[in-house]
């Protein structure tokens, strides 16, 4: 299992992404967030509300979810990290095997 964790520009377009994932059969979970973030970008210090992302996917449909989220990404340049989860509980593991795609 993998959890893959990207930005939004807001809960609205973290729902469409997470919708296309889902549909897809890709992931058996999206978990979104209002979070703030602060960053640089174009040479200023940018202060804003954000959508955080998390996706509950086995590592096989990373590529196919990475080019989802940037087809359907508003950020020219967004930031989507992969993290391996090396545990956890085998109900939901099964459960997950059922709802996500070969």
């Amino acid at each position: 299992m993998v959890i893959i964790y990207t930005t939004c520009k807001d809960t609205a377009e973290a729902t469409k992404i997470g919708k296309v994932i889902l549909d897809s059969k890709l992931a058996s979970c999206v978990n979104i967030w209002p979070i703030q973030s602060m960053f640089h970008w174009e040479g200023k210090l940018a202060n804003q509300l954000e959508a955080g992302m998390l996706v509950k996917t086995v590592e096989h449909h990373t590529a196919e979810i990475e080019e989802l989220i940037t087809k359907n990404h508003s950020y020219s340049v967004p930031f989507i990290g992969v993290m391996q989860v090396h545990r956890h509980n085998r109900a939901y593991r099964e459960w997950m095997s059922s709802v996500v795609k070969p």
